[in-house]
């Protein structure tokens, strides 16, 4: 079956997890077609992203006359053109983008219904329910084929109302979220008829890449925390609490790996916490330098304040390492407190350098034992080809 997955901006380094799902779809028996908008500003570092580069169609590259021509061709079915017209007025209304943005999305789902129909497409998955979700609501209502999504969190749950969520949800052939928790959120803006079309599909990890993790290592304490630096991952905190922790314990090590717009903030932090000797900002790595990364640490350290699932913790589990996480969102559905890691309020810096502390005093039996149960339950529920193949059959039952 042709499947077309529309998306936003695609490859980027914190989306992996869309490659993975994409591939083991492909796996399934699946040829889809990749539609992105635009192209990431940010530098493609891992050979994954930079081939999937190459196989993804960019929306927005094909022109703005394009874009208008596929419009303009829809005018020959008036009642669907205008129901699609008034539907995208009605989306930016209410959303913060207003709506002469939402037109610009009805020219993008004119030239994507367009390639879908060219390539023979029966059914498009959009990834977050933000525009990407909007593009192909629009193309469904345009007449072309039938759309699903996931949303992931936090964006789409802080701005339910503005991103027309329910209505998306509504629309939809299914709707996906990440986690249980997700679902709850996505129950709580979707008509009660559609909450039997509201699927949870786990993000998952390619479980050959952890096959053979390596063994907890000795010596001083050392953490890793992987993400973009933004306020939401928490890193400023995360540097609080290593001010506390290297009081009483100077040689532990944390290792930042990840960039972003709050880089020059996290630097100054560091030097006025003068942690210069603790931290290291690694820049963002591809997925060999993350498993690395993750092979030399005694543990994840996941600060954030808002969150779906983070993949990271998935990869950290499967590379039989304990994690430190705040008690949001999706998060306590995989890490267990005091079995596979520690839970902590987020915002909390005290907390977080307890829970450093007593992972600093837990003998190496503890951490190898914790590290396996990690590893065990992150397998059991997060498989990539098991979850693709749930994913597979709802794309089945939607598009025959």
């Amino acid at each position: 079956m042709k499947i077309a997955y529309v998306l936003n901006t695609y490859p980027q380094p914190s989306h992996s997890f869309i490659r993975r799902e994409l591939r083991a779809l492909e796996r399934q028996g699946f040829d889809v077609l990749r539609l992105a908008m635009r192209a990431s500003d940010a530098e493609l570092v891992d050979a994954g992203d930079q081939d999937e580069a190459t196989k993804t169609e960019y929306v927005l590259a094909a022109g703005g006359l394009s874009l208008l021509t596929a419009l303009l061709l829809e005018i020959r079915n008036p009642a669907r053109f205008w129901s699609a017209w008034t539907t995208a007025v009605a989306l930016g209304r209410r959303s913060s983008v207003g709506i002469l943005r939402h037109l610009i999305y009805l020219a993008e789902a004119a030239w994507v219904k367009r390639r879908c129909a060219q390539t023979g497409t029966r059914h498009m998955h959009a990834h977050f329910g933000t525009n990407s979700t909007a593009v192909a609501l629009l193309a469904q209502a345009l007449g072309g084929p039938s759309y699903s999504f996931t949303a992931h969190g936090p964006e789409e749950f802080d701005a339910p109302d503005a991103l027309s969520l329910g209505e998306k949800v509504n629309a939809s052939g299914f709707a996906v979220a990440i986690s249980s928790f997700g679902r709850s959120q996505l129950s709580r803006w979707a008509a009660f008829e559609a909450w039997e079309k509201i699927k949870v599909v786990h993000c998952g990890i390619e479980v050959e890449k952890f096959a053979d993790p390596a063994p907890m290592p000795g010596g001083d304490l050392r953490l890793v925390a992987i993400g973009r630096f933004v306020e939401q991952k928490g890193q400023m905190i995360l540097l609080h609490a290593m001010a506390e922790v290297v009081k009483t314990q100077p040689k532990t090590q944390l290792f930042l790996v990840g960039d972003g717009a709050m880089r020059e903030d996290l630097e100054a932090a560091i030097a006025a916490l003068e942690l210069q000797n603790n931290v290291t900002l690694t820049g963002w790595l591809d997925e060999a330098g993350v498993r690395a990364q993750l092979a030399q640490a005694h543990a994840l350290v996941m600060p954030s304040f808002a969150e779906g699932l983070p993949m990271v913790v998935m990869e950290a589990m499967a590379a039989m390492r304990p994690v430190i996480a705040t008690y949001i969102a999706g998060t306590p559905e995989l890490v267990l407190e005091g079995e596979t890691g520690w839970l902590v309020p987020a915002g909390d810096a005290g907390r977080l350098a307890d829970a450093i502390c007593k992972l600093d005093q837990s003998p190496m039996s503890k951490r190898v034992e914790m590290g396996q149960a990690a590893r065990d339950r992150v397998l059991a529920r997060h498989n990539s080809d098991t979850e693709a193949a749930k994913l597979a059959g709802y794309i089945r039952d939607v598009a025959g």
